[in-house]
C-alpha cells in the first residue's frame, strides 16, 4: 500500500508539473513573441521569421513610438486615471466595506441585497451614458473615474477581509475614545495591507487597461488614455501618424509591423514593472476571506 501510494504521488506530481509548465508556456509565449518582434530587424518581422527569439536587433520602432507626441499625452492621462482613480476607488470601497462588515449596521441585510443585486443586473450602456451626461461629466477626466468608483466584487472581498479582523480591537479602541473613522483608518486599514494592496492592483490594472469608457465619454483626444492610442495602432492600423505622415518610403512600410509590437510593449511594460513590488502582498491578499479565524 505504501509503495502504491508513493507511485500514485509521483504520477500526480509529474502530471501536475507538466500541466503547470504547459500553462506557463502558453501564457508567456505571446508576451515573448511581441517582445522579440519589437526589437527584431523590421525586415525579419515583415517576413514572419520571428518564432520566439529576436532575429537581429533594432530599436527603430521604439524610437518612432516614443517620438510621437500623443504617446506622452496618453501616458500622462492614463497615469492620472490610474493613480487618482485607484486612490478614490480604495477610499470609497473601504468606507462602504467597513460598515457592511459589521452586523450591527441597521438594515444590514437590506444593504447587502442591494450590493449583491448589482452583480447580476446593471442599468446598461445607454442608461449609464445618460446618467454620466446629466452629471456633466462628458469630455471630462472624471467620466472615467466617478462612474466606476466602487467595484461590487472588490467591495465584497474587502468586506470579507474586514470581518476576519478581531472585534476586540474595535471594542478596545472605542473604550479609548476613538470614533468609527479613527478605528477604520488607524486600526482596520493598517491591518488590511495585503487586501488593500491586492484590490489596489485590481483597480489599477482596470484603469490602465480601460478604453471602452473613453470611447463612450471622451471625444477630446487630449483626454484619451494610452489604450485608445494602442487600439488605434493595433486594430485600426493607424501607424502613418507615428511614421510622420503617410508611409511613402519602403523603410516606413517595413517598419509598420514593428511599430505595432513596440507600441504594445510600451503600453504594457509599466504595469508589468509595478507588479513585482507588491507581489508579496498580492500572494497574501489573493486569499481574502478564505479563512475564518
Amino acid at each position: 500500500m505504501r509503495i502504491r501510494a508513493t507511485l500514485d504521488d509521483r504520477i500526480f506530481r509529474t502530471v501536475s508539473i507538466i500541466l503547470v509548465w504547459f500553462v506557463v508556456i502558453i501564457t508567456l509565449y505571446p508576451f515573448l513573441f511581441v517582445l522579440s518582434s519589437s526589437i527584431s530587424d523590421p525586415k525579419a518581422v515583415m517576413q514572419n521569421k520571428i518564432v520566439l527569439f529576436p532575429v537581429g536587433f533594432s530599436f527603430a520602432a521604439y524610437m518612432k513610438v516614443f517620438a510621437y507626441p500623443m504617446l506622452k499625452t496618453g501616458y500622462m492621462n492614463t497615469i492620472f486615471y490610474t493613480v487618482i482613480g485607484t486612490v478614490l476607488n480604495m477610499l470609497f470601497t473601504a468606507l462602504m466595506a467597513y460598515p457592511l462588515s459589521r452586523k450591527s449596521l441597521i438594515a444590514h441585510k437590506y444593504f447587502m441585497f442591494i450590493v449583491t443585486f448589482t452583480l447580476l443586473f446593471s442599468g446598461g450602456i445607454i442608461p449609464t451614458y445618460l446618467v454620466v451626461k446629466e452629471m456633466g461629466l462628458i469630455d471630462t477626466r472624471w467620466a472615467l473615474i466617478i462612474p466606476t468608483l466602487i467595484s461590487t466584487w472588490n467591495l465584497i472581498l474587502l468586506k470579507s477581509f474586514f470581518e476576519n479582523i478581531p472585534k476586540e480591537l474595535e471594542e478596545a479602541a472605542t473604550i479609548d475614545g476613538c470614533s468609527q473613522l479613527q478605528i477604520l483608518f488607524k486600526i482596520i486599514i493598517p491591518l488590511s495591507v495585503p487586501a488593500m494592496a491586492t484590490l489596489s492592483l485590481f483597480y489599477a490594472v482596470t484603469h490602465w487597461n480601460a478604453f471602452f469608457d473613453a470611447i463612450l465619454y471622451l471625444s477630446n483626444q487630449n483626454l484619451h488614455p494610452i489604450q485608445i492610442f494602442l487600439r488605434n495602432i493595433v486594430i485600426d492600423s493607424q501607424t502613418a501618424e507615428i511614421l510622420e505622415g503617410s508611409a511613402k518610403s519602403v523603410d516606413d512600410l517595413i517598419l509598420t509591423e514593428s511599430v505595432k509590437y513596440a507600441t504594445i510593449m510600451a503600453v504594457a511594460m509599466p504595469i508589468i514593472v509595478v507588479y513585482p513590488f507588491i507581489q508579496k502582498h498580492f500572494v497574501k491578499g489573493i486569499m481574502i476571506g478564505s479563512l475564518k479565524g
